[in-house]
């Protein structure tokens, strides 16, 4: 079947943004083996930092492959897969069951699509409120942030939160994501779990409220880089030099780093009624576990389960099988900060990578 119009758009959309992106961070190596070929793949910003790391080790040691990473955002990414506009795709939120069992131009027919965790890193409350170095928060109190709710930073609520604090009587300006965005569905769905009563709305890729807003990780970190009395959320890779709050859980509160965001998945169970191979993570929102995380991004590979051209399963399966191993997650926990999958995660991981053809 021809693609439709759309589809073919999207693609040559794809495929120029993938040329202009893979420039910048292939890394030819000289290592020789048997792989050759390119291989595009698109999606989650968040994951920018980490398919960097993980595309120039990969060539390093493949040196007749080209592995292309357009950090376009994760709906992008979904998009583009599921027209077959890319090889695989990065996504801060899983293919639908429905989506993964839908027929795709890449994958052969019945075979299908999963979704393999790979990117595990806190999002952090980032912040630039003038006086103010240090800001504890609760799931209550973000939520009525974000929501309009809690309107001036010296709110009584932020205050029994912050005693000693110099919180300004100023207005609060809360950025969001004017994409759609993994992110988003991940603060989101954080938000519906721990903070029900004051935040009524769905985990949704877009943000359900108007207000100021910025394209990307890096777009928010710049508005709040150069604002003033703001804060906004976005992964912690692109935080660098920003200040962000620590989160309560139980009876303390937690700083967002990778050993944090990694124990949230430890105690969080697999989403049901999803197939064995499609690990898509149910992470455990309002766990009042010590030192746990829960404002965390379990950021997606997708992939075929069998490709229609036997040479891109082939690529894609040696790829993943870099990016799942513990070399690859350690180059992406140097690079980008993320938090390396578990040694039992990482295997099950491998075990769904090693059938990928």
């Amino acid at each position: 079947m021809p693609a439709s119009r759309p589809a073919a758009a999207i693609g040559l959309i794809a495929a120029a943004a993938l040329v202009l992106s893979g420039c910048a961070a292939n890394e030819m190596g000289d290592a020789r083996s048997d792989l050759s070929g390119t291989l595009d793949g698109a999606g989650s910003s968040a994951q920018g930092a980490a398919q960097d790391a993980w595309v120039a080790g990969f060539q390093r040691a493949n040196a007749s492959v080209t592995v292309n990473y357009d950090p376009a955002g994760s709906g992008a990414g979904r998009e583009q897969f599921l027209v077959g506009a890319v090889g695989y795709a990065g996504s801060d939120t899983a293919l639908s069951i429905d989506e993964t069992e839908s027929e795709t131009p890449e994958c052969a027919v019945g075979s299908g699509a999963v979704n393999l965790p790979v990117y595990l890193s806190p999002i952090v409350l980032a912040f630039n409120v003038e006086g103010v170095d240090r800001l504890q928060l609760d799931a209550d109190a973000v939520a009525g942030i974000f929501s309009g709710e809690i309107e001036r930073w010296n709110d009584p609520a932020l205050a029994s939160l912050n005693p000693g604090a110099a919180l300004p009587d100023a207005r609060i300006s809360p950025v969001h994501r004017s994409d759609d965005s993994g992110t988003t569905e991940n603060f989101t769905d954080y938000l519906a779990e721990a903070a029900p009563e004051h935040w009524p709305f769905e985990p949704d890729d877009a943000f359900p409220i108007e207000g100021e807003a910025a394209q990307g990780n890096s777009g928010i970190a710049a508005v709040i880089r150069d604002g003033a009395n703001v804060i906004g959320y976005l992964d912690a890779s692109r935080a660098d030099g920003l200040d962000v709050a620590t989160l309560r859980v139980g009876d303390e509160f937690v700083e967002p780093t990778a050993a944090s965001a990694a124990a949230v998945v430890d105690v969080s169970p697999m989403q049901p009624g999803r197939a064995d191979d499609d690990l898509v993570i149910d992470v455990d929102r309002a766990t009042t576990e010590p030192g746990v995380y829960p404002l965390v991004l379990v950021s997606y590979v997708i992939a075929c389960r069998e490709y229609v051209d036997p040479d891109d399963g082939e690529l894609v399966h040696a790829y993943l099988e870099w990016v799942s191993s513990a070399e690859g997650q350690d180059a992406a926990a140097d690079d980008a900060g993320s938090a390396p999958i578990s040694p039992a995660l990482r295997e099950r991981v491998q075990a769904v990578v090693a059938g990928i053809r």
